[in-house]
C-alpha cells in the first residue's frame, strides 16, 4: 500500500531530530557537542546560554504568491545549533511544493532586537536545497541533479525566551509560516 507523500517525509524528520538531539549533552556537566563548522562562531562573541543553544522550527503551511494546480501542501522541520555571535548551522527536512521529499543544508546569522523592537528579529541562512527533481527541476534557480544554492531571510517575532513565530521569504515562490522552539 503506498503512503500518502507526506508521511513518507515524516521517517526523514524523525531522523535529523534525532540525530540533533542524540548530540546535545546528557546533562549540564558534559560539553556541548558542536556540529558547525568551526569558522561559524565569532570568536570575541559569547556563546549562546546552555537553554538557547538549539532551536527546532516546525512549519504546516505555506503560502505561494502564484497560484498552480500543481501544488502540494509543504510541510518543514527544521534543527539548527547556535554558536557564538547569534550565528547558527542546521539541517531542514520537508516536502516541496510538489510533494517531492527535500533538505536544506545551511548555516546563518540572528539579529536580535531587529528595527528596534526587542521582541523582533530577523534571520538569514544560506546553503543548499536539494530536492527538486524532475520535471521541477527548473522551479528553483541554479538546480543542478537536484541540489541549488539558496538564501532564505526569515522575520520573527518572540513570545518568550523559547517561543517564536517566524516568515520565511522563499523568493518569488511566497512564504513559510512557522513556530520555533529554542532549547
Amino acid at each position: 500500500m503506498l503512503k500518502p507523500d507526506w508521511l513518507q517525509a515524516l521517517p526523514s524528520l524523525a531522523l535529523a531530530a534525532a540525530m540533533c538531539i542524540m548530540q546535545a549533552p546528557a546533562s549540564a556537566a558534559e560539553p556541548s557537542v558542536n556540529p558547525c563548522p568551526g569558522f561559524l562562531a565569532r570568536q570575541e562573541a559569547q556563546a549562546p546560554d546552555s537553554d538557547q543553544e538549539w532551536d527546532l522550527t516546525l512549519s504546516p503551511y505555506a503560502y505561494h504568491w502564484h497560484y498552480n494546480p500543481e501544488h502540494r501542501p509543504v510541510f518543514l522541520g527544521a534543527m539548527d545549533r547556535h554558536v557564538a555571535g547569534e550565528r547558527f548551522c542546521g539541517l531542514a527536512v520537508f516536502r516541496n511544493s510538489f510533494g517531492q521529499p527535500s533538505a536544506y543544508l545551511y548555516v546563518g546569522q540572528r539579529w536580535d532586537g531587529f528595527l528596534g523592537q526587542p521582541k523582533l528579529f530577523a534571520k538569514l541562512s544560506a546553503g543548499l536545497i536539494y530536492g527538486y527533481k524532475g520535471k521541477y527541476q527548473d522551479k528553483i534557480p541554479f538546480n543542478d541533479y537536484g541540489v541549488a544554492p539558496a538564501i532564505i531571510p526569515s522575520f520573527g517575532y518572540s513570545f518568550n525566551r523559547h517561543d517564536s513565530a517566524q516568515i520565511m521569504v522563499l523568493g518569488t515562490a511566497g512564504v513559510l509560516f512557522a513556530y520555533g522552539h529554542r532549547f
